[in-house]
């Protein structure tokens, strides 16, 4: 067989693998055979998408699932050969491809970008930050850790399931999520000023928790100093669970 040949039949046999509806498949395979691996393909694959996205999951019927899987292998072209990055490429394919059908819920987007963070942050190569003991919460320089990630939705995702499927969207729902010193991704949902305080701790190497608390006072319209003692709580609390490291003390004023 010339590599022409060979080419085109290994290109055949991929395409009915991935569309065994309507691919035909190549010249001189048996059928039997043929089906045993395209229920590899296809159950391999699912399982992977089933264990990524477990609520998403349970929201389907059997036979709406399966044609959202198989539309997935179909029409996708993965950009990653790795199965740990079937997720991600599950996602992309949602947010991109995909032509929402009336079984689809309006929150499958965001949910599905809920878990695939859950999964990304359990597997990332980031290390936690180390426990800290913080004498001053307010002195120190706060730090968003790497394995936190501050996210905002439309949907209260982290509520959803079988038993609560929201048709409107709402209020904004932020959350962070975020990987803790026993290596456990966990969630926090915040309200629109701890998460614009979590914002500000982004990349911040110099701002001392007290100063980033005057700041977040004085863009609600409050005064100096007003935030500091829940702040100071606030900020243990996160530096405890690990959402926040500390970058450092704070400089001295010269």
């Amino acid at each position: 067989m010339s590599g022409s040949a060979l080419r085109a039949s290994q290109l055949a046999m991929a395409a009915c693998l991935r569309d065994p509806a309507t691919a035909a498949a190549p010249p001189g395979v048996e059928q039997r055979r043929l089906a045993v691996y395209q229920r590899l393909v296809y159950n391999n694959i699912e399982s992977f998408i089933s264990k990524g996205f477990p609520v998403l999951r349970s929201l389907y019927r059997d036979d709406d699932w399966q044609q959202l899987v198989r539309g997935f292998i179909r029409e996708h072209r993965c950009g990653t050969p790795y199965f740990l990055e079937i997720s991600q490429e599950f996602l992309h394919y949602l947010l991109e491809e995909h032509r929402p059908r009336p079984v689809d819920p309006p929150f499958m987007t965001e949910l599905a970008h809920y878990e695939w963070v859950e999964l990304a942050l359990d597997v990332a190569d980031e290390e936690t930050p180390p426990a800290a003991r913080v004498e001053d919460p307010l002195a120190v320089v706060p730090q968003l850790s790497p394995l936190a990630w501050l996210l905002s939705y439309r949907f209260p995702v982290h509520r959803i399931g079988p038993g609560n499927r929201p048709q409107q969207a709402g209020d904004p729902t932020y959350l962070v999520v975020y990987r803790d010193h026993q290596e456990q991704v966990q969630f926090m949902e915040l309200n629109a000023l701890t998460a614009r305080l979590l914002e500000l701790t982004r990349d911040n190497v110099t701002a001392s928790g007290a100063a980033l608390l005057d700041t977040l006072a004085g863009e609600a319209g409050m005064v100096a100093g007003e935030l500091q003692g829940f702040g100071a709580e606030l900020l243990a609390d996160l530096l405890e669970r690990a959402v926040l490291m500390p970058a450092g003390p704070a400089p001295r004023p010269r």
